[in-house]
């Protein structure tokens, strides 16, 4: 299976925060959810991917072809969905559709059409009056209307009410169903990510801090709740952090199944992505 992305080694310093070192891959087919807190660098990554920064070191390659600022034949093949709408607010959906035809030269129109009408769109108002939600629909329609092989979606699912995330991540995983096509998609919704991801890699202060693939992650990490005594007898080198509280004790678990031979008296529950960033972020917070 070809990797439609390969990040190697790639460093950006901005004096106040640097990516350091990322590595990131992903195969044709798949989606890739990118987590990470605030200022983690998940958007810097994606501005990387895009050419629009320019790194200090490491290589940054898509379809196999390394990225250069300013390449239109390889953005051709990218549709990109960012958390707010890029066109002006007096614009309306066919202006839109024009303005895009002129731009892309593998526009669609047809497909533009249809999948406005797929996502209900209104095309005689103007955008200023679209909610968050017909703003995002918008964003990915045009994304999707040029035909691109790869989305990178920053946050394109975020403020937007179940219905409409359930949709949206129906039409990822359309998207995805032959080898040709992948998403990278940066989201603060880790329950999303649960249900559409195929890899996750989890960025911390501009480094990668967990990468691999979700079900394997979801079956390998487990979260212990115990009391302190219990936490006291269990050695540290099978936690990944803790957190203590006036209560009781947590601890996410490296290997569930290792854990449970080991100490069958405590109890390891299944974890989510969300268990797994916050406990890499606030380590041995109590």
């Amino acid at each position: 299976m070809a990797s439609i992305i390969e990040v190697q080694g790639l460093c950006k310093d901005y004096g106040g925060f640097a990516l350091d070192h990322v590595d990131l891959t992903l195969p044709g087919g798949t989606i890739l959810g990118l987590i990470g807190e605030n200022g983690a660098g998940k958007t810097t990554t994606i501005k990387a991917l895009l050419g629009l920064i320019r790194r200090d070191s490491g290589s940054v390659k898509l379809f196999g072809r390394e990225v250069t600022a300013g390449d239109p034949a390889l953005l051709e093949d990218v549709g990109v969905v960012l958390d707010e709408l890029s066109f002006h607010d007096p614009l309306k959906v066919p202006q839109v559709g024009r303005i895009l035809a002129g731009v892309y030269r593998s526009w669609d129109s047809g497909l533009f059409d249809s999948l406005v009408d797929r996502f209900q769109l209104p095309r005689a108002r103007k955008l200023k009056e679209f909610s968050k939600g017909m703003r995002m629909k918008l964003s990915i329609a045009t994304a999707l209307a040029h035909h691109p092989r790869l989305l990178l979606l920053d946050e394109a699912t975020a403020g937007l009410d179940p219905v409409v995330r359930s949709e949206l991540l129906d039409l990822f995983l359309d998207f995805i169903q032959d080898e040709d096509h992948a998403i990278l998609l940066s989201s603060h919704i880790t329950s999303d990510l649960e249900k559409v991801a195929d890899y996750v890699t989890y960025l911390h202060q501009g480094r990668v801090a967990l990468h691999g693939a979700k079900d394997e992650l979801l079956d390998t990490y487990g979260r212990l709740v115990c009391a302190r005594a219990d936490l006291a007898a269990v050695d540290p080198a099978l936690l990944a952090g803790t957190r203590v509280g006036q209560f009781g004790c947590e601890a996410l678990v490296k290997d569930r199944m290792a854990f449970r031979r080991r100490y069958p008296e405590l109890t390891v529950d299944p974890v989510t992505l969300e268990d797994i960033m916050v406990f890499t972020v606030r380590g041995d917070a109590s």
